[in-house]
């Protein structure tokens, strides 16, 4: 008979534990608001759990939850055009992350990303951003729920990509723009990439094209130190993470 308490015992304090982790667990959840399907690809930092399997298709109007433990953190972005067979292997126009499903490593930019740090405690802050330091090739937009502090909304709305000079432009097979490069990625010198003797906040300032980026969506990251107007904290919430939001 104590035996069998024991397990019983066992038991409920696993149940209990359950409970309290998911209690204290952060929800993302991922909505697909554009008019063709996505393939969400997410990393992980700092050997945090990963989510979504790295990466899964979303096709227009759906939406998945994922929950994140204290502490992590990593990044989302968008996928498009994307081909796979049945074993997970094809390619995609953007954000690809190696020929893979599911993603291991980042997406290829030009891509837009959305970047958070979650609190490790009740009272701890996370942090998040919406960039396009590495480009971008959809709108994305970040809205906190149920939080305490600033709780900003981050994002993009606009149609960077129709906007896009011509340099910077990268164009499909059927001769649309489907995402726009980086002026780091495009030329590759050192005051585009901040890098070199551009590295510091002093000796990297906003360039034409970064301000093309900060013009069409202030609250996002438009280059390497532009931390004053797009980094976010918001303390105990969950986040809705849109992809092609709208006004």
């Amino acid at each position: 008979m104590a035996a069998t308490q024991e397990i019983y015992l066992l038991h409920l304090a696993l149940f209990f534990i359950g409970i309290l982790s998911n209690a204290s667990a952060t929800v993302f959840t991922l909505q697909n608001s554009c008019s063709y399907t996505i393939w969400p690809g997410t990393l992980s930092g700092n050997g945090a759990a990963v989510l979504g399997d790295g990466g899964f298709a979303l096709p227009p109007g759906a939406t998945i939850q994922l929950p994140a433990p204290p502490g992590w953190s990593g990044r989302f972005w968008a996928r498009t055009g994307c081909n796979f067979d049945g074993a997970g292997n094809g390619k995609c126009t953007t954000g690809d992350c190696g020929g893979a499903l599911k993603c291991t490593g980042g997406g290829a930019p030009p891509v837009s990303l959305v970047e958070f740090t979650i609190g490790s405690g009740d009272a701890a802050k996370d942090f998040y951003d919406v960039s396009l330091v590495d480009g971008y090739n959809v709108g994305l937009g970040v809205r906190p729920s149920g939080g305490s502090g600033d709780c900003q909304y981050a994002g993009c709305v606009a149609d960077v990509n129709g906007d896009c000079p011509k340099e910077l432009q990268v164009i499909d097979g059927g001769g649309a723009v489907v995402a726009c490069r980086s002026a780091c990625a495009a030329f590759n010198k050192p005051e585009f990439c901040c890098t070199g003797d551009h590295a510091t906040p002093e000796t990297c300032a906003p360039t034409q094209y970064s301000e093309i980026f900060k013009n069409a969506c202030p609250t996002a990251y438009s280059y390497a130190y532009d931390d004053l107007t797009s980094t976010c904290t918001c303390t105990g919430s969950d986040y809705l993470i849109t992809f092609c939001p709208t006004t």
